[in-house]
């Protein structure tokens, strides 16, 4: 039995039994209790591998794989949770187009920048690029999938420019460090894999890198940037 088999194996038997005690005695038959006349007796012979009617695994490993099975069950029912898109009826292309990679930009598949060009609520026409993972970490986005809010650049997002007032911010954040003196251009760099993301609508977007534009009726213009690191963690 290979590696993976014997993990299988386990496996059947950990999410079949509650208790070690449980699988123990699955292993003991009549026999074994009619001359040994004390079942703590016999569990003993089958968890040394004396007794049994099948396959014998270690208390140890029996609890280790139980207490692995169960974090991942909680970690997958808390990741459903938290995916704000969930259950919603999203009209616009461009809620689909966030709902489709929130799983993925949450557990750092991929890293998603979004740029959006409209107007705030005082009619200034503003623009910028938004590290949609990082919004994510740092702010409820119930409010946007729900409609009761848009989604627009702001200042503290990795750039925001005011076409009125020609205010210009740049920030880098936890994900990507602003490239903001290079000539050609504004440049962000993924701080996992050091790869360059390129915006300019001229050039290619880079390295594991596409540059999908958003057909919408929320915003004036709208373009998706994903980005999946290839750094083994």
């Amino acid at each position: 039995m290979d590696q993976d088999e014997a993990l299988m194996a386990v496996d059947n038997i950990v999410t079949q039994f509650n208790t070690y005690e449980d699988f123990l005695d699955s292993q003991i038959t009549t026999v074994d209790l009619y001359y040994l006349e004390d079942e703590s007796l016999a569990r003993q012979l089958v968890e040394l591998g004396y007794r049994g009617t099948g396959e014998i695994i270690k208390r140890a490993d029996f609890e280790a794989r139980k207490a692995a099975i169960e974090i991942a069950r909680l970690a997958e029912r808390t990741q459903k949770k938290t995916l704000t898109s969930a259950g919603k009826d999203l009209k616009d292309n461009f809620l689909k187009a966030l709902a489709v990679r929130e799983e993925d930009n949450r557990n750092g598949k991929v890293s998603s920048v979004i740029f959006i060009r409209d107007k705030n609520s005082h009619g200034q026409e503003v623009s910028g690029y938004i590290d949609y993972a990082h919004r994510l970490k740092t702010q409820d986005f119930e409010v946007y999938f729900n409609g009761k809010r848009r989604l627009l650049p702001r200042p503290t997002d990795l750039s925001f420019y005011n076409w009125d007032s020609h205010t210009a911010v740049c920030n880098s954040t936890p994900n990507y460090q602003v490239i903001a003196d290079n000539p050609e251009g504004l440049l962000f760099k993924y701080k996992r894999d050091r790869k360059i993301l390129n915006v300019d609508p001229k050039a290619q977007p880079g390295d594991n890198s596409t540059r999908i534009p958003i057909q919408t009726d929320l915003y004036i213009q709208a373009i998706i940037f994903d980005h999946i690191s290839r750094r083994k963690t």
